[in-house]
């Protein structure tokens, strides 16, 4: 019978509205929110250098950005340098493109 009283126990499903279901997963997601961390430098001297580099000498590099929950990994080529927006024209593959922030790179990988 204990069984059946534990966290998620059929008692406990049977009793929970939808509204409250809802809220827990937002209340669990909301705490793996990370916050954005700051490059020193140095860090940022090189993220310049290799977009610069990917940018001039159509060189493939993979892309670390910021993201609340998960960093994401993207690959492809800087096709444009937009400084004064502080974007970068990202191409992943022919034909595919994106706009990505400059303040949302965390790394960058040749």
């Amino acid at each position: 019978m204990a069984g059946l009283l534990d966290d998620g126990g059929i008692w406990e499903r049977s009793f929970i509205l939808p509204e409250h279901k809802e809220a827990m997963k937002r209340q669990s997601r909301e705490a793996t929110r990370k916050t954005r961390p700051v490059l020193d430098v140095q860090e940022l001297e090189q993220i310049q250098l290799v977009l610069s580099e990917s940018f001039h000498e159509h060189k493939r590099i993979t892309l670390r950005l910021y993201d609340e929950y998960e960093d994401v990994e993207i690959s492809g080529i800087v096709t444009v340098i937009q400084t004064y927006r502080r974007e970068i024209k990202f191409a992943t593959t022919p034909g595919e493109w994106q706009w990505i922030r400059i303040d949302d790179i965390l790394g960058v990988y040749l």
